[in-house]
Protein backbone atom coordinates (compact mmCIF):
# COMPACT_ATOMS: atom_id res chain seq x y z
CA UNK A 1 0.00 0.00 0.00
CA UNK A 2 1.25 3.53 -0.73
CA UNK A 3 2.25 5.49 2.31
CA UNK A 4 2.77 9.18 3.01
CA UNK A 5 6.42 9.72 3.91
CA UNK A 6 7.68 12.72 5.83
CA UNK A 7 4.17 13.61 7.03
CA UNK A 8 3.40 14.50 10.65
CA UNK A 9 -0.27 15.28 10.21
CA UNK A 10 -1.21 14.90 13.89
CA UNK A 11 1.56 16.92 15.50
CA UNK A 12 -0.67 19.91 16.17
CA UNK A 13 -4.07 18.39 16.93
CA UNK A 14 -4.07 19.07 20.67
CA UNK A 15 -2.54 22.55 20.60
CA UNK A 16 -3.89 24.30 17.53
CA UNK A 17 -7.24 25.98 17.06
CA UNK A 18 -8.76 25.33 13.64
CA UNK A 19 -10.97 27.87 11.92
CA UNK A 20 -12.28 28.51 8.45
CA UNK A 21 -11.46 31.65 6.51
CA UNK A 22 -14.76 33.40 7.22
CA UNK A 23 -14.11 33.28 10.96
CA UNK A 24 -10.75 34.99 10.81
CA UNK A 25 -11.97 37.51 8.22
CA UNK A 26 -14.76 38.56 10.58
CA UNK A 27 -12.43 38.81 13.53
CA UNK A 28 -13.87 35.84 15.44
CA UNK A 29 -10.63 34.33 16.63
CA UNK A 30 -10.97 31.77 19.44
CA UNK A 31 -10.19 33.93 22.48
CA UNK A 32 -6.95 35.34 21.09
CA UNK A 33 -6.30 38.78 22.54
CA UNK A 34 -4.97 41.49 20.19
CA UNK A 35 -1.72 41.65 22.19
CA UNK A 36 -1.07 37.93 22.04
CA UNK A 37 1.48 36.82 19.50
CA UNK A 38 0.08 34.20 17.20
CA UNK A 39 0.74 31.94 14.25
CA UNK A 40 -1.76 31.55 11.41
CA UNK A 41 -1.12 28.10 9.94
CA UNK A 42 -2.47 28.11 6.40
CA UNK A 43 -4.37 25.19 4.96
CA UNK A 44 -3.97 23.75 2.38
CA UNK A 45 -0.19 23.71 2.55
CA UNK A 46 2.66 21.33 1.83
CA UNK A 47 2.59 18.13 -0.19
CA UNK A 48 0.32 17.97 -3.23
CA UNK A 49 -0.96 14.76 -4.82
CA UNK A 50 1.79 14.69 -7.45
CA UNK A 51 4.52 15.02 -4.84
CA UNK A 52 3.03 12.32 -2.60
CA UNK A 53 2.80 10.04 -5.64
CA UNK A 54 6.41 10.69 -6.71
CA UNK A 55 7.85 10.08 -3.24
CA UNK A 56 5.74 6.95 -2.84
CA UNK A 57 7.11 5.69 -6.16
CA UNK A 58 10.71 5.96 -4.93
CA UNK A 59 10.00 4.40 -1.55
CA UNK A 60 7.95 1.53 -2.99
CA UNK A 61 10.62 0.91 -5.65
CA UNK A 62 13.28 0.68 -2.94
CA UNK A 63 11.08 -1.61 -0.88
CA UNK A 64 10.22 -3.83 -3.84
CA UNK A 65 13.53 -4.00 -5.72
CA UNK A 66 16.08 -2.93 -3.13
CA UNK A 67 18.85 -0.34 -3.51
CA UNK A 68 20.21 1.16 -5.59
CA UNK A 69 17.40 2.91 -7.41
CA UNK A 70 18.50 5.74 -9.71
CA UNK A 71 16.45 8.93 -9.97
CA UNK A 72 16.95 11.46 -12.74
CA UNK A 73 17.12 14.91 -11.13
CA UNK A 74 15.53 15.63 -7.75
CA UNK A 75 12.33 13.61 -7.46
CA UNK A 76 10.71 16.78 -6.08
CA UNK A 77 12.33 20.12 -5.40
CA UNK A 78 12.98 19.79 -1.69
CA UNK A 79 16.40 19.11 -0.20
CA UNK A 80 15.06 17.44 2.95
CA UNK A 81 13.03 14.94 0.93
CA UNK A 82 15.91 14.20 -1.43
CA UNK A 83 18.35 13.64 1.43
CA UNK A 84 15.92 11.30 3.21
CA UNK A 85 15.45 9.20 0.08
CA UNK A 86 19.19 9.17 -0.62
CA UNK A 87 19.77 7.75 2.86
CA UNK A 88 17.39 4.92 1.99
CA UNK A 89 19.32 4.00 -1.16
CA UNK A 90 18.09 6.30 -3.93
CA UNK A 91 20.88 7.63 -6.15
CA UNK A 92 20.08 11.01 -7.69
CA UNK A 93 21.76 11.83 -10.99
CA UNK A 94 21.59 14.93 -13.13
CA UNK A 95 21.45 13.30 -16.56
CA UNK A 96 20.25 9.95 -17.82
CA UNK A 97 23.79 9.24 -19.09
CA UNK A 98 24.86 8.99 -15.43
CA UNK A 99 22.74 5.85 -14.95
CA UNK A 100 24.61 2.57 -15.68
CA UNK A 101 23.25 0.52 -18.59
CA UNK A 102 20.36 -1.75 -17.73
CA UNK A 103 19.68 -0.22 -14.32
CA UNK A 104 16.33 0.89 -12.95
CA UNK A 105 15.67 4.64 -13.13
CA UNK A 106 12.82 6.86 -11.97
CA UNK A 107 11.85 10.03 -13.82
CA UNK A 108 11.11 12.92 -11.47
CA UNK A 109 7.71 14.52 -10.94
CA UNK A 110 8.70 17.35 -13.31
CA UNK A 111 8.76 15.11 -16.39
CA UNK A 112 11.30 14.48 -19.14
CA UNK A 113 11.63 15.14 -22.85
CA UNK A 114 11.18 12.48 -25.55
CA UNK A 115 14.96 12.62 -26.07
CA UNK A 116 15.52 11.37 -22.52
CA UNK A 117 13.02 8.56 -23.07
CA UNK A 118 14.79 7.55 -26.27
CA UNK A 119 18.19 7.42 -24.58
CA UNK A 120 16.71 5.31 -21.78
CA UNK A 121 15.30 2.89 -24.34
CA UNK A 122 18.58 2.55 -26.23
CA UNK A 123 20.48 1.89 -23.01
CA UNK A 124 17.94 -0.70 -21.84
CA UNK A 125 17.14 1.21 -18.67
CA UNK A 126 14.20 -0.06 -16.65
CA UNK A 127 12.10 3.08 -16.37
CA UNK A 128 9.55 4.01 -13.73
CA UNK A 129 7.82 7.26 -14.65
CA UNK A 130 6.87 9.42 -11.66
CA UNK A 131 5.91 12.44 -13.79
CA UNK A 132 3.00 14.30 -12.22
CA UNK A 133 -0.18 13.61 -14.23
CA UNK A 134 -0.81 17.35 -14.44
CA UNK A 135 2.59 17.83 -16.08
CA UNK A 136 1.84 14.97 -18.47
CA UNK A 137 -1.35 16.85 -19.40
CA UNK A 138 0.75 19.81 -20.59
CA UNK A 139 3.01 17.50 -22.64
CA UNK A 140 -0.03 16.01 -24.36
CA UNK A 141 -1.41 19.47 -25.12
CA UNK A 142 1.90 20.52 -26.65
CA UNK A 143 1.91 17.57 -29.03
CA UNK A 144 -1.76 18.12 -29.93
CA UNK A 145 -1.31 21.81 -30.77
CA UNK A 146 1.84 21.14 -32.78
CA UNK A 147 0.06 18.47 -34.86
CA UNK A 148 -2.65 21.03 -35.58
CA UNK A 149 -0.06 23.40 -37.02
CA UNK A 150 0.17 25.90 -34.18
CA UNK A 151 3.28 27.74 -33.06
CA UNK A 152 3.59 27.09 -29.35
CA UNK A 153 4.31 29.65 -26.65
CA UNK A 154 5.37 27.99 -23.42
CA UNK A 155 5.01 30.35 -20.46
CA UNK A 156 7.46 29.55 -17.69
CA UNK A 157 10.99 29.69 -16.36
CA UNK A 158 13.63 28.44 -18.81
CA UNK A 159 15.86 26.86 -16.18
CA UNK A 160 13.11 24.75 -14.61
CA UNK A 161 13.09 20.98 -15.12
CA UNK A 162 9.44 21.01 -16.12
CA UNK A 163 9.98 23.53 -18.90
CA UNK A 164 12.94 21.55 -20.20
CA UNK A 165 10.77 18.45 -20.51
CA UNK A 166 7.77 20.15 -22.10
CA UNK A 167 9.93 22.13 -24.52
CA UNK A 168 11.47 18.86 -25.66
CA UNK A 169 8.15 17.58 -27.01
CA UNK A 170 8.19 19.90 -30.06
CA UNK A 171 11.26 22.14 -29.75
CA UNK A 172 11.13 23.26 -33.38
CA UNK A 173 7.67 24.79 -32.87
CA UNK A 174 7.98 26.07 -29.29
CA UNK A 175 9.25 29.31 -27.79
CA UNK A 176 9.54 29.97 -24.06
CA UNK A 177 8.49 33.32 -22.63
CA UNK A 178 9.09 34.29 -19.02
CA UNK A 179 7.65 37.79 -18.77
CA UNK A 180 5.42 40.37 -20.41
CA UNK A 181 8.28 42.03 -22.30
CA UNK A 182 9.26 38.75 -23.95
CA UNK A 183 5.65 38.10 -24.86
CA UNK A 184 5.32 41.54 -26.47
CA UNK A 185 8.50 40.99 -28.52
CA UNK A 186 7.58 37.49 -29.69
CA UNK A 187 7.61 36.70 -33.41
CA UNK A 188 5.95 33.63 -34.97
CA UNK A 189 5.54 32.36 -38.56
CA UNK A 190 1.73 32.79 -38.56
CA UNK A 191 0.20 35.17 -35.99
CA UNK A 192 -3.20 33.53 -36.52
CA UNK A 193 -1.96 30.04 -35.58
CA UNK A 194 -0.55 30.46 -32.10
CA UNK A 195 -1.26 28.46 -28.94
CA UNK A 196 0.01 28.94 -25.40
CA UNK A 197 0.69 26.57 -22.52
CA UNK A 198 2.03 27.27 -19.04
CA UNK A 199 4.31 25.73 -16.47
CA UNK A 200 2.17 24.19 -13.74
CA UNK A 201 3.81 26.09 -10.87
CA UNK A 202 3.57 29.72 -11.99
CA UNK A 203 2.12 32.63 -10.09
CA UNK A 204 -1.51 33.14 -11.09
CA UNK A 205 -0.89 36.88 -11.47
CA UNK A 206 2.29 36.34 -13.47
CA UNK A 207 0.59 33.94 -15.87
CA UNK A 208 -2.46 36.20 -16.22
CA UNK A 209 -0.34 39.20 -17.20
CA UNK A 210 1.69 37.24 -19.76
CA UNK A 211 -1.42 35.64 -21.27
CA UNK A 212 -3.03 39.07 -21.52
CA UNK A 213 0.04 40.38 -23.35
CA UNK A 214 -0.06 37.42 -25.73
CA UNK A 215 -3.75 37.94 -26.45
CA UNK A 216 -3.11 41.59 -27.19
CA UNK A 217 -0.38 40.69 -29.68
CA UNK A 218 -2.10 37.61 -31.13
CA UNK A 219 -5.90 38.10 -30.93
CA UNK A 220 -6.58 34.62 -32.29
CA UNK A 221 -4.28 32.80 -29.87
CA UNK A 222 -5.71 29.66 -28.27
CA UNK A 223 -4.94 27.94 -25.01
CA UNK A 224 -5.71 24.75 -23.10
CA UNK A 225 -9.34 23.89 -22.31
CA UNK A 226 -8.48 24.11 -18.61
CA UNK A 227 -5.62 26.08 -17.10
CA UNK A 228 -2.25 24.38 -16.81
CA UNK A 229 -1.39 25.88 -13.41
CA UNK A 230 -2.09 23.00 -11.06
CA UNK A 231 -4.73 22.96 -8.35
CA UNK A 232 -2.16 22.86 -5.53
CA UNK A 233 -0.20 25.84 -6.84
CA UNK A 234 -3.42 27.83 -7.14
CA UNK A 235 -4.83 26.76 -3.77
CA UNK A 236 -1.69 27.67 -1.84
CA UNK A 237 -1.50 31.05 -3.55
CA UNK A 238 -5.18 31.73 -2.81
CA UNK A 239 -4.59 30.85 0.84
CA UNK A 240 -1.71 33.35 1.09
CA UNK A 241 -3.73 35.97 -0.76
CA UNK A 242 -6.61 35.63 1.70
CA UNK A 243 -4.60 35.63 4.92
CA UNK A 244 -1.45 37.71 4.28
CA UNK A 245 -3.19 40.97 5.15
CA UNK A 246 -3.85 39.63 8.65
CA UNK A 247 -0.14 38.97 9.27
CA UNK A 248 2.97 41.06 9.73
CA UNK A 249 5.13 38.32 8.25
CA UNK A 250 4.62 35.30 5.98
CA UNK A 251 7.03 32.35 6.22
CA UNK A 252 6.99 29.87 3.35
CA UNK A 253 8.60 26.50 4.05
CA UNK A 254 10.33 25.21 0.91
CA UNK A 255 13.62 24.92 -0.92
CA UNK A 256 15.09 27.68 -3.06
CA UNK A 257 14.73 25.67 -6.27
CA UNK A 258 11.01 25.09 -5.68
CA UNK A 259 9.13 27.25 -8.18
CA UNK A 260 5.77 27.09 -6.44
CA UNK A 261 7.34 27.96 -3.07
CA UNK A 262 9.02 31.04 -4.52
CA UNK A 263 5.71 32.12 -6.03
CA UNK A 264 4.09 32.05 -2.56
CA UNK A 265 6.69 34.51 -1.30
CA UNK A 266 6.01 36.75 -4.30
CA UNK A 267 2.26 36.69 -3.66
CA UNK A 268 2.78 37.82 -0.08
CA UNK A 269 5.22 40.59 -0.97
CA UNK A 270 3.02 41.83 -3.80
CA UNK A 271 0.24 42.25 -1.23
CA UNK A 272 2.51 44.34 1.01
CA UNK A 273 3.31 41.70 3.63
CA UNK A 274 6.96 40.75 3.95
CA UNK A 275 7.53 37.11 3.09
CA UNK A 276 10.55 34.82 3.26
CA UNK A 277 11.34 31.38 1.87
CA UNK A 278 12.92 29.11 4.47
CA UNK A 279 14.14 25.50 4.41
CA UNK A 280 13.49 25.08 8.12
CA UNK A 281 13.46 26.96 11.42
CA UNK A 282 17.23 27.44 11.34
CA UNK A 283 16.79 29.79 8.39
CA UNK A 284 14.60 32.20 10.37
CA UNK A 285 16.30 35.50 11.17
CA UNK A 286 15.13 36.62 14.64
CA UNK A 287 15.13 40.19 13.35
CA UNK A 288 12.19 39.30 11.09
CA UNK A 289 10.04 38.74 14.18
CA UNK A 290 10.75 42.10 15.80
CA UNK A 291 7.57 44.14 16.07
CA UNK A 292 5.49 41.34 14.54
CA UNK A 293 2.46 39.98 16.41
CA UNK A 294 1.11 37.64 13.74
CA UNK A 295 3.10 35.26 11.54
CA UNK A 296 1.40 33.32 8.75
CA UNK A 297 3.06 29.99 7.96
CA UNK A 298 2.56 27.94 4.82
CA UNK A 299 4.58 25.43 2.80
CA UNK A 300 5.23 24.81 -0.87
CA UNK A 301 3.81 21.71 -2.54
CA UNK A 302 7.08 19.76 -2.14
CA UNK A 303 7.75 20.65 1.52
CA UNK A 304 7.03 17.97 4.17
CA UNK A 305 4.88 18.67 7.20
CA UNK A 306 7.71 17.78 9.57
CA UNK A 307 9.46 21.01 8.54
CA UNK A 308 6.29 23.02 9.18
CA UNK A 309 6.12 21.50 12.67
CA UNK A 310 9.74 22.55 13.20
CA UNK A 311 8.96 26.15 12.24
CA UNK A 312 5.86 26.34 14.43
CA UNK A 313 7.83 24.93 17.37
CA UNK A 314 10.48 27.62 16.89
CA UNK A 315 7.83 30.33 16.81
CA UNK A 316 6.21 28.97 19.98
CA UNK A 317 9.57 29.10 21.72
CA UNK A 318 9.90 32.72 20.65
CA UNK A 319 6.65 33.97 22.12
CA UNK A 320 4.06 33.07 19.48
CA UNK A 321 2.02 30.96 21.86
CA UNK A 322 -1.28 30.93 19.97
CA UNK A 323 -1.41 28.77 16.85
CA UNK A 324 -4.51 28.87 14.68
CA UNK A 325 -4.93 26.74 11.56
CA UNK A 326 -6.89 28.65 8.94
CA UNK A 327 -8.52 26.46 6.32
CA UNK A 328 -9.14 28.51 3.20
CA UNK A 329 -10.46 25.58 1.16
CA UNK A 330 -10.61 21.78 1.32
CA UNK A 331 -8.18 19.75 -0.76
CA UNK A 332 -8.67 16.02 -1.32
CA UNK A 333 -6.89 15.17 -4.59
CA UNK A 334 -5.17 11.80 -4.97
CA UNK A 335 -3.32 10.26 -7.92
CA UNK A 336 -2.88 6.56 -8.63
CA UNK A 337 0.53 4.95 -8.88
CA UNK A 338 2.20 4.57 -12.32
CA UNK A 339 1.63 1.20 -14.02
CA UNK A 340 5.30 0.20 -13.72
CA UNK A 341 4.97 0.29 -9.92
CA UNK A 342 1.58 -1.42 -9.88
CA UNK A 343 2.93 -4.23 -12.07
CA UNK A 344 6.07 -4.55 -9.96
CA UNK A 345 4.05 -4.82 -6.77
CA UNK A 346 1.92 -7.51 -8.37
CA UNK A 347 4.96 -9.46 -9.57
CA UNK A 348 6.63 -9.22 -6.19
CA UNK A 349 3.52 -10.16 -4.23
CA UNK A 350 4.88 -13.62 -3.50
CA UNK A 351 8.42 -12.46 -2.76
CA UNK A 352 9.80 -11.01 0.41
CA UNK A 353 10.08 -7.22 0.13
CA UNK A 354 13.22 -5.37 1.08
CA UNK A 355 12.41 -3.26 4.16
CA UNK A 356 12.87 0.50 3.83
CA UNK A 357 13.04 2.45 7.05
Amino acid sequence: MPFLPFQCADWYTESVTTTVLDSISNGNRSETSPAQKRVLLLKPRGFCAGVVRAIDVVKIALETFGAPIYVRREIVHNRYVVNELAEKGAIFVHEIDDVPDGQRVIYSAHGVSPAVREISKKRHLRVIDATCPLVTKVHIEAVKFAKQGYSLVLIGHRDHDEIEGTLGEVPEATQVVSNVAEAAALEVPDPDRVAYLTQTTLSLDEARDIIHALKSKFPNIVGPHSQDICYATENRQVAVRNVAHKAGLVLVVGSTNSSNSNRLVEVSRNLGTMGYLIDNSQAIDPAWLEGVNTVAVTAGASAPEVLVADVVSYLRQNGFSSVEEVEVMPENVRFGLPPEIVQAIGSAAGAEAVPVK
